[in-house]
């Protein structure tokens, strides 16, 4: 496939990726400034932040089981149907959150509801984020692995300035009404954002490398054999991942709640904040997946997870100080920061599993991060504010500084996995 081939593949995989990570961060800003009054109004204010930052986690208990399921029919039948599965479903689970009614009208049943459908959204991306990164990667030509496979994760940005840019609208369109029906409007957006990725992801083939072991040979339950020859590699990973996930939904989902509520700062400014911190993270993804081409993933990412570390402290000694200019500095370096340690890895975990079984295991691997990081993280740091009698913040640093110590340390048993098990590339010299 020509260079155009393969950027046409990876921008059909970041589309995609973007519309459903607009889908799953939109339910995080909203859980940090409406789902709290709306769906848990009879509870304490923090009570109900907290039931609140619990149905956010909630998405995230079921994206394992969707990595493994999907993962295995994406090994089985091909990357690019079920990638068309994820995207509708969670595109529908997304406008029907904006159809609910809310607890004053149905009582107990609408956060029954909330949930439910926050569970099976999270179920359908567990088994996208996998499946849109290899179809960038093992298109990829020798040495770009890391440049087009980071294309995808440009979803997670560009979906994150998406939602907030969504509700930042919604709530001066609506004004004053914005709890009554303001809110909505986001969620039913997704249905026109769904209609432009399938649009996108239907026009690309399957992926060369997945075609390749279809005509000669497929494992027969993926997971099982990924579990059994390769769970150290299972394991590590997710550790790599959960420190990133722990930093970036505490400052992506949990910051909107904190800021607004503790520090009095302005929801506008923190939206604003947000959006110029989500670009440059699209931007630095690129800059340092390129550079792990160059040099290699293991000194990209350490440094990008040994970042996530010193961080944790200044990140609130800047918001702490409550004007524009210091918490405009403490999202942009936090977003652009963490993408040293984002912007490599899809390439970093194909490279950890061979094509056979590589769409369960990077899921598997990724998403088992992804729920104890970021589907815990807001809830944790929300719990650990009352830790100290005046909700200090530097309980929640501390929780940060170990995450990103669990990702060094995982990185370093590791090792290198570019020139080491790389069967994307290794497969491509030798052609």
């Amino acid at each position: 496939m020509g260079t155009t081939g393969v950027r046409r593949v990876a921008l059909a995989s970041s589309a995609g990726n973007a519309v459903e990570l607009y889908d799953f961060l939109l339910y995080g800003t909203a859980t940090a400034l409406v789902f709290d009054k709306l769906f848990f109004p009879s509870f304490d204010p923090r009570i109900a932040t907290l039931l609140a930052f619990a149905t956010f986690g909630a998405g995230f208990l079921a994206r394992p089981l969707g990595g493994v399921v999907i993962g295995h029919f994406g090994d089985r039948i091909g990357r690019r149907s079920m990638l068309v599965l994820t995207l509708t479903a969670t595109g529908v689970c997304t406008a029907l959150i904006g159809l609910l009614p809310t607890y004053s009208s149905i009582g107990i049943t609408a956060p029954i509801l909330l949930v439910t459908l926050r569970i099976v959204q999270g179920f359908f991306l567990g088994g996208e984020q996998g499946g849109a990164t290899l179809m960038a990667v093992e298109h990829a030509p020798p040495g770009r692995s890391a440049w087009y496979g980071s294309w995808t994760f440009l979803g997670s940005p560009v979906g994150l300035v998406l939602a907030n840019g969504a509700m930042a609208l919604a709530t001066a369109v609506s004004g004053d009404a914005f709890l009554e029906w303001g809110w909505r409007l986001p969620f039913l957006f997704s249905l026109v954002l769904v209609g432009v990725g399938l649009y996108v992801r239907l026009s690309v083939e399957e992926s060369p490398e997945f075609r390749a072991v279809r005509a000669e040979d497929r494992a027969r339950v993926p997971v099982v054999e990924v579990v059994r020859r390769s769970w150290r590699k299972l394991l590590l990973g997710a550790g790599v991942n959960l420190g990133f996930n722990m930093f970036i939904f505490v400052i992506a989902a949990f910051v909107l709640s904190y800021g607004t509520r503790q520090l009095g700062i302005p929801k506008s400014l923190l939206l604003n904040a947000t959006l110029v911190g989500a670009a440059a993270q699209a931007v630095a993804l690129l800059v340092f997946a390129r550079l792990s081409d160059r040099v290699g993933r293991l000194p990209v990412m350490l440094g990008g997870a040994a970042f996530l570390g010193l961080f944790a402290l200044p990140l609130f000694w800047l918001l702490e100080m409550r004007s524009p200019v210091p918490v405009f500095l403490a999202l942009i370096l936090g977003f652009a920061g963490s993408a040293a340690l984002f912007g490599p890895m899809p390439a970093y975990y194909a490279e950890l599993f061979g094509t056979r079984v590589r769409y369960s295991g990077v899921s598997l691997s990724y998403q088992l991060g992804a729920v104890l990081g970021g589907g815990l993280s807001p809830l944790v740091a929300q719990w650990l504010l009352g830790v100290t009698p005046t909700h200090d913040s530097w309980p929640v640093s501390l929780y940060l500084i170990a995450g990103a110590m669990v990702s060094a340390l995982c990185l370093l048993a590791i090792g290198e996995t570019l020139r080491v098990g790389s069967e994307v590339d290794d497969r491509a010299r030798a052609r």
